[in-house]
């Protein structure tokens, strides 16, 4: 269902049924660890992506950054030039 590189490739997908009645699939919540990182101060050009890929070598690892800021829509986290966000170590 989701790639190897997704934060939710490992989380259990269960069956739930909507208030219409209809059985959809859904996946379980992600408990976020407490995580430590680097400090760092938003540019105006960054993307999550970009500052994954000089931090991991690996750009779709821009959720590890997202995760660590407990930021669902990663790109919030950009948006605002100047902002200092965590981004962890690995």
């Amino acid at each position: 269902m989701f790639s190897k590189s997704s934060r939710y490739y490992s989380q259990k997908v269960v069956d739930t049924v909507t208030k219409e009645g209809r059985t959809v699939k859904a996946v379980t919540l992600r408990r976020l660890p407490s995580v430590t990182g680097e400090s760092t101060v938003v540019k105006g050009n960054d993307r999550l992506d970009i500052m994954a890929g000089r931090r991991y070598d690996n750009g779709a690892m821009f959720w590890h950054v997202a995760d660590a800021n407990t930021r669902l829509q990663a790109n919030d986290l950009v948006k605002e030039p100047g902002r200092t966000i965590k981004v962890p170590e690995s």
